[in-house]
């Protein structure tokens, strides 16, 4: 293997992620860290740490030059970006290519291509993929207001280059459209410095549905099969899982395929995940958009195949050929992944940074957990507020649901308020245990939560 020393441009979870898998491989890892992170897990388990700014993110995790510094001067020759900061930067993937430093990701103008949702839905179009309806670009609220007219209400005003939820607005009626719009286009504006928006047909009853998928430079693709993340909150999600078990089979090849189609068309390499929308009240199925960059949920799918998606990223960077063909890749059982956050539910959400003085995860047979945390470990106001993240794994969906309902109930933190106690009430309640969720299912069921 030619890649030999990584650099984790990352922190948290992830991080830790990327130096377990590089250590399996055999190859060196150095953790670029801010100085908020110093003392981390990620920093004392990696073969080295080298510190690339101060905790803001902007001068630290966000700031390609010192990333790609720190990469050259610790003679690293690859940088996996992990996901979030970085990962979706072309500047960052071209800034491999220049200094002949790997990027452990897809190539600069697929991220560029794909990270544009009206330049990716004029693609996939092409292919004879439904794509969700929608507008072009709208340049005013004059013109917005023209495109929801032809297409009715409820839509969707959707940032070009978001993701997250951020630059999105669900809109009712005409009313509310300038509101939103403006709103939208400031979001926008702030999160990523632009401020393009458009306009999707709103569908209520849908559920979000995505599939992996890993393509490598000699034209192979394979899909590793799809998850299930209608559970969101501000368009975040909360609970995935994988497979999706509502789906009927015939829809569910559809999708998979459809998948495949678009990553092979656009001659996509490393991994990737596009996601679709389905229509639960007539069956039918929409792209939506594609994630270049591996995704928070990629345990469950890992679960569920016996694969190891990051150590796959790493061997696709650095030229090999994937592994295994499609006929290779079988799925066992069913995985649920519960996301945990440094948060108060109570509080509308808001982020409870501190020191955490108790840590005691469940254990047993196919429990995952991916944390970075620790007794002692202080979560820091800095960053994005997860936690870990609990994967369960068993033989059916309905034996998975208990499974993961007793893993959060033995799911100890002390010192810092989470999210357990209302995961602990979502998994509990009846439409989740029978499957009968949408997208909009948790907004509007949190009223009736006892947070």
């Amino acid at each position: 293997m030619s890649i030999a020393r990584v650099l984790v441009a990352n922190r948290g979870e992830i991080a830790l992620r990327i130096v377990t898998a590089c250590r399996a491989m055999g190859i060196e890892s150095v953790a670029a860290v801010s100085q908020a992170d110093r003392d981390s897990l990620p920093a004392r388990m990696a073969d080295r740490a080298v510190c690339i700014g101060p905790a803001r993110p902007a001068e630290s995790y966000l700031n390609v030059e010192a990333v790609l510094a720190a990469a050259l001067g610790t003679g690293c020759d690859a940088i996996h970006p992990g996901y979030g900061f970085l990962a979706e930067a072309p500047e960052l993937a071209a800034a491999c290519a220049r200094h002949d430093v790997t990027f452990i990701g897809p190539r600069p103008e697929s991220i560029v291509e794909m990270g544009n949702k009206l330049r990716a839905r004029e693609r996939v179009g092409r292919f004879d993929i439904p794509v969700v309806p929608g507008s072009k670009k709208v340049a005013d609220l004059r013109s917005a207001a023209s495109e929801a007219e032809d297409m009715g209400f409820p839509v969707l005003i959707k940032a070009a280059a978001g993701g997250g939820g951020r630059g999105m607005k669900i809109v009712t009626e005409a009313g509310g459209l300038p509101g939103a719009f403006r709103a939208a286009a400031a979001e926008a504006r702030g999160a990523f410095g632009d401020e393009t928006l458009y306009l999707e047909r709103y569908i209520p009853n849908a559920r979000h549905i995505e599939v992996q998928v890993l393509g490598d430079r000699f034209g192979n693709v394979v899909q590793l099969g799809e998850r299930d993340c209608s559970l969101q909150r501000r368009y975040q999600k909360v609970v995935e899982e994988a497979p999706a078990s509502t789906v009927p089979e015939g829809l569910r090849e559809d999708i998979r395929n459809a998948a495949v189609t678009i990553a092979r068309e656009t001659a996509y390499e490393n991994a990737g995940t596009v996601e679709f929308i389905v229509d639960q009240d007539d069956g039918s199925f929409y792209f939506l958009e594609m994630n270049t960059r591996i995704q928070v949920e990629h345990p469950v799918t890992e679960m569920i195949t016996g694969m190891d998606l990051v150590q796959d990223q790493i061997r696709i960077a650095d030229g090999k050929k994937l592994a295994y063909a499609q006929s290779d890749i079988k799925f066992s059982g069913h995985a649920i992944e519960c996301r945990i956050n440094a948060e108060s539910p109570a509080h509308g959400f808001q982020p409870r940074p501190g020191r955490i003085d108790g840590w005691q995860p469940p254990e047993g047979q196919d429990i995952r957990i991916d944390s970075h945390c620790h007794v002692g470990h202080v979560v820091s106001p800095h960053y994005d507020s997860l936690l870990a993240k609990l994967v369960i794994r068993a033989e059916n969906r309905v034996t998975a649901v208990a499974r993961m309902q007793d893993a959060l109930a033995n799911f100890v933190v002390s010192g810092i308020e989470t999210t357990i106690p209302f995961l602990r009430l979502l998994v509990c309640q009846l439409e989740y245990v029978k499957g009968a969720v949408n997208t909009r299912w948790l907004e509007e069921k949190l009223d009736e939560f006892a947070l």
